[in-house]
């Protein structure tokens, strides 16, 4: 048996400072991480003591103990460069909103301290404590903070939610050729987390300019590293996805310094992604301020020997030993950091008679702005005008598929930052189902092959989103969102109103429903009304291509995610289309009265639209006059309920048609909606028609009993229109 002893092909290496490399370091660079450690423990225990006050509500994740995880890396990055975070992020947020909003001359020894960074830590502290000048508008808090001019993405309260996103906004650096570089925090938790490693699968593949910054405190909560990690070495992981790894003392700025200026350097040169582990120490318990040797997790034997290391105390030290600064810049910088700490307290509390701390009153949001931000304004569609199908001259017939991938190359064409992401989409001829067709060869580095891991690439997509990319995410079935739903609804869809409405979102998500192939139960799911669950997604089901052509276009407009529901029966099916023109607009929220009638108001969409028409004649041979509207819209906050309105006030009756199972559609949703609003013009309930509540059989004789069938349809809207509901 021959065997031979391989080598990584990349670097894994510990780094560690000595007193030449403090010495060595400039004075105001030393000066700013220095008030940077201070600022953000003085600040973290004020926060606190405001906790214990009952001023803060909601959990408070401190960073006592990790201060110089942020204050150095950020202090070696460029103001353009972004960050993603954790929940743990007070101390990366404060670094990188004072970076940003402080002139880099500002020298913390010796001058006074900018009111720019009165404000950040006054805009900071309210936003954890939930109020409206918080960046937020308090809509985020601790967890959720955002300060989009600052290059602070957002930090995210699922555990290792924020890295796809990081890779995303890496790619879009690197595409746009920026030289910035991301850098995405994460706990020693978070490499347990399946969405990490899709992200830095695809940093690794495509050699993003990112890095992940592990901050290992040896306890993810109360389990500890050991407990939970088959590898005492987090960031030996790194070799596994082409990345460098690192090793570095979490209490060691000046190692962490020269560590991150040296691979920032190289990658705005071209070099390649790294895991950065550092080794550090939180003071306190997950959240609170009780020591984790309350839990019994930790002894205080270990808690006691970790606070002798803590940076506030030994990073002064050590500046003045190696002659960086005296004993008077020493306390000049403590003074400032106590200043600005001070500024945030007295900004948003005052102190009631007894002394106590209380939240100033005045500064809550106002109950009014709770559903501020779940749209934008509207303002991109303002100078658009919209087209029917009763306005064109001339048409030519378009299969469905050929108009997905005319719209898109249009896209593509138009747009330099419009990008495509999906499993296979650069392959095949034009994808899976052709929507693609012709535009590889067009767009090569555009059109981009992903590996199968839809919560990477589709939280990796809304990334490239933040950095103001438009991206088309092709989901390859519908049941295939349930394993990217952390990305698309806890990220994609709540990003607007989480962060306060600073966040644009401009996405879109398609999707095919692939039911009557027999492809049973995983690959056969309508998601509509998965999607309805989070209303942050504009939803669309086009029924024709002309629909889907300006459907699309509005959606490539939209600064908020649109998901587009694709039939796969639609694909090779050919609908009339303007002649030579792509380029107009069929408005969200606008359902289309399709067939007029006066009996029965039937709502449906997409492929069942087609369904439905071609059942006039049956439904005529039975005296029925029945009413078919084309919803179009599927979103609650966007369904056009006057139309609906109009159409029920006619005909007194409603049927709504869907071909997903009953639990997984609409149509209970519409119904209250129509039951509560169009009460005085019904004669009777409206009636969902929908497939069985089952999953999708593979057999083709249960599959068609599970789905909704002619015969169903035709009876359930011929009893709703002669008042027959006991039997409909």
């Amino acid at each position: 048996m021959k065997r031979k002893n391989l080598k990584p092909q990349f670097q894994w290496q510990q780094w560690k400072s000595d007193a030449e490399d403090v010495a060595a370091l400039e004075p105001t660079t030393a000066a700013r991480i220095l008030f940077d450690v201070l600022a953000i423990n003085k600040f973290e225990l004020a926060l606190l003591e405001l906790k214990g006050a009952d001023c803060v509500w909601g959990p408070v994740h401190t960073s006592v103990g990790q201060e110089a995880c942020a204050a150095a890396t950020v202090a070696a990055l460029q103001p353009g460069d972004k960050i993603a975070a954790t929940y743990r992020a007070h101390h990366h947020f404060l670094s990188k909103a004072m970076q940003f909003r402080v002139d880099g001359a500002w020298d913390p020894r010796t001058q006074p301290l900018p009111e720019e960074v009165n404000e950040v830590a006054q805009r900071t502290m309210a936003e954890i404590m939930g109020l409206a000048p918080g960046y937020c508008g308090g809509r985020g808090g601790s967890m959720h903070l955002r300060y989009r001019e600052a290059g602070f993405l957002g930090s995210n309260a699922i555990v290792a939610g924020g890295a796809p996103l990081a890779a995303g906004a890496a790619y879009a650096e690197k595409f746009l050729g920026t030289g910035n570089v991301v850098v995405c925090y994460v706990g020693d938790g978070a490499l347990h987390q399946g969405a990490l490693h899709e992200a830095l699968n695809l940093a690794g593949l495509w050699q993003l300019p990112l890095i992940l910054f592990i901050e290992n405190n040896l306890y993810a909560v109360a389990t500890s590293v050991k407990e939970a990690s088959a590898v005492e070495d987090l960031s030996v992981r790194a070799a596994a996805y082409a990345m460098d790894g690192y090793i570095v003392d979490g209490g060691d700025p000046v190692a962490i310094y020269q560590l991150v200026s040296e691979t920032v350097a190289a990658m705005r040169d071209g070099g390649r992604p790294c895991v950065i582990e550092a080794k550090c120490y939180r003071r306190f318990h997950h959240a609170g301020d009780v020591p984790g040797s309350a839990f019994r997790y930790r002894t205080k034997e270990e808690e006691a020997a970790q606070a002798k290391r803590e940076v506030v105390t030994t990073l002064p030290r050590l500046l003045e030993k190696a002659g960086v600064v005296d004993g008077e810049q020493l306390a000049h910088i403590d003074d400032a950091a106590q200043q600005a700490v001070d500024s945030a307290v007295a900004f948003c509390t005052e102190k009631g008679e007894d002394g106590s701390y209380r939240v100033r009153p005045e500064l809550w949001p106002g109950a009014d702005t709770a559903a501020v931000g779940m749209r934008s304004s509207g303002d991109e569609w303002k100078n658009i005008s919209f087209t029917t199908p009763e306005e064109l001259a001339e048409t030519e017939q378009m299969r469905y598929s050929d108009a997905i991938a005319a719209i898109t190359g249009r896209w593509l064409g138009r747009d330099p930052k419009a990008i495509v992401f999906g499993e296979e989409v650069a392959n095949l001829g034009g994808g899976a189902y052709g929507a693609t067709k012709g535009l590889t060869e067009r767009f090569p580095d555009r059109i981009i092959n992903t590996p199968i891991s839809e919560g990477g690439f589709s939280g990796l997509a809304f990334g490239t989103a933040q950095i103001g990319m438009r991206a088309i995410v092709e989901i390859m079935f519908a049941d295939f969102a349930l394993v990217a739903a952390d990305q698309l609804f806890n990220q994609i869809s709540k990003a607007r109103h989480m962060y306060g409405d600073t966040t644009d979102v401009p996405l879109v998500v398609r999707s095919r429903v692939g039911t009557g192939l027999g492809y049973g139960a995983q690959h056969s799911m309508d998601p509509v009304g998965l999607y309805a669950l989070f209303p942050g997604f504009r939803i669309v089901a086009p029924a024709n291509a002309f629909d889907y052509i300006g459907l699309f276009n509005s959606a490539m407009v939209s600064e908020d995610p649109v998901a587009i529901l694709e039939h796969n029966a639609l694909y090779t099916a050919q609908f009339p289309v303007p002649v030579g023109n792509l380029d107009y607009f069929v408005p969200f929220g606008s359902a289309r009265v399709v067939a007029t009638g006066s009996d029965v108001t039937v709502l449906t969409y997409g492929q069942m639209v087609n369904r439905c028409l071609g059942l006039q004649e049956q439904l005529a041979a039975a005296g029925v006059s029945a009413e078919i509207v084309d919803l179009r819209t599927l979103d609650q906050l966007d369904m056009d309920y006057a139309t609906i309105a109009e159409s029920v006030a006619k005909t007194g009756a409603c049927v709504i048609v869907e071909e997903a199972a009953k639990s997984q559609g609409v149509a209970g949703a519409v119904a209250e909606r129509i039951q509560v609003s169009c009460f005085d013009d019904l004669d009777g309930p409206v009636i969902a028609c929908t497939s069985l509540d089952i999953s999708t059989p593979v057999s083709r004789s249960l599959e068609l009993a599970a789905l909704v069938s002619d015969e169903q349809i035709v009876s359930t809207v011929r009893d709703v229109a002669s008042r027959s509901w006991d039997e409909a």
